[in-house]
């Protein structure tokens, strides 16, 4: 008996068909069902801020402190430049402005002293001056008074009416007050030449003044070297500017350091973002403010929660490392996902993650399908 060709190519179209819808069953079955409107989802790297550790001036490195993948705290010693040089200088500077502080206070004593001493002088100059005045007075007056005596007693000779004896008491009475009074008069002169030279000590105290002003200005550069110098030294102890951990060391000790050139390189933990691209037609329903979420392979089920921070103002081609090559012909936006905590710091720089943006707020969270 011949069997008919025709059966084995009708068992082999049935056979064809089956398998068709088997695997069309199949991807229906494995399929992931769409996001829930209202969320985005993207993809990128954790990135961070970065902070070039740099000195201000060169060096040769004496001590180093730290090391890459070292997590550091804000202010924490990187890295001490030799500073023999800058420590002399520091100590000459401290000594001037020491012996200049010295000087000031010296002054300021003096000055002191002078403006307790020369209102006395002055005072009892002063006073000595209104007493031989008054002496003087007194001795004019008296000489005004022998004298009127002795002329009218050198009439009174000449008539005969007293004796002559009377008459030379009387002019040597006139003499005798003359010459008080002319004790007197130099007694004015002389309280007043003390009373003058009394007075210069105002003047003494106005030139103890402005020493005192010239002695405090360069008492003020000296401390303004002074702290220059301190600050010279200062930066060549290199410090941690934020939180954060090495990701960068490029020096070693022994080695001269320009200066500005970077020597660490620091990413802030606690600022870390995933920068994804959003595509052009879903660009729109992203805004600054919203909340996202961020997961990544080391904690599935973890998620970290974010903010939308950053939208670029302008697209872009979907970048070569990301997506496939027909999907880099994409016009694409970046985004920034700013993390609103980086608990324990789990995540790091450069840790691959995927992203949900919710851009309705009644929209149920979901993870990423891809």
């Amino acid at each position: 008996m011949k069997l008919s060709p025709k059966l084995p190519m009708a068992a082999l179209a049935a056979l064809a068909v089956i398998a068709v819808v088997a695997l069309a069953a199949g991807w229906l079955w494995l399929r992931q069902p769409p996001l829930p409107e209202g969320l985005i989802q993207a993809n990128g790297r954790i990135e961070g801020d970065h902070y070039a550790v740099a000195g201000k001036i060169p060096g040769k490195v004496a001590e180093l402190l730290a090391r890459e993948g070292d997590n550091v705290t804000q202010g924490q010693v990187l890295l001490r430049l030799d500073d023999a040089q800058t420590r002399a200088r520091v100590d000459q500077a401290r000594q001037a402005a020491a012996a200049m502080e010295a000087q000031l206070k010296a002054a300021q004593t003096a000055l002191a002293v002078s403006r307790k001493e020369v209102p006395l002088v002055v005072q009892t100059a002063e006073a000595t001056v209104v007493l031989a005045r008054s002496q003087l007075a007194t001795a004019r007056a008296s000489e005004e008074q022998a004298g009127r005596d002795a002329s009218r007693f050198s009439r009174l000779v000449e008539t005969g009416t007293v004796d002559r004896r009377r008459y030379e008491q009387m002019e040597l009475a006139w003499q005798v007050a003359r010459n008080q009074m002319i004790s007197a008069q130099k007694e004015v002169e002389r309280g007043e030449k003390q009373l003058a030279q009394a007075r210069l000590g105002w003047e003494r105290i106005q030139a103890k003044v402005d020493e005192v002003a010239a002695v405090a200005a360069q008492l003020k550069q000296g401390q303004a070297a002074l702290a220059e110098a301190q600050s010279v030294q200062d930066d060549l102890t290199l410090r941690a500017p934020a939180a954060g951990v090495i990701t960068q060391r490029l020096v070693d000790v022994g080695e001269v350091a320009a200066a500005g050139a970077p020597l660490f390189d620091i990413v802030n933990l606690d600022r870390l973002y995933l920068k994804v691209y959003v595509p052009e037609n879903e660009i729109g329903k992203v805004r600054l403010g919203l909340p996202a979420r961020i997961y990544t392979d080391a904690f599935p089920n973890e998620p970290l929660s974010a903010t939308v921070r950053y939208i670029a103002a302008r697209a872009e081609f979907t970048p070569k490392e990301v997506q496939t090559p027909d999907e880099r012909v994409k016009l694409v936006y970046a985004v920034k996902l700013y993390l609103d905590a980086n608990t324990q710091h789990r995540a790091t720089p450069g840790l691959p993650a995927d992203a949900v943006i919710r851009w309705k707020e009644d929209a149920p969270w979901a993870r990423p399908r891809w």
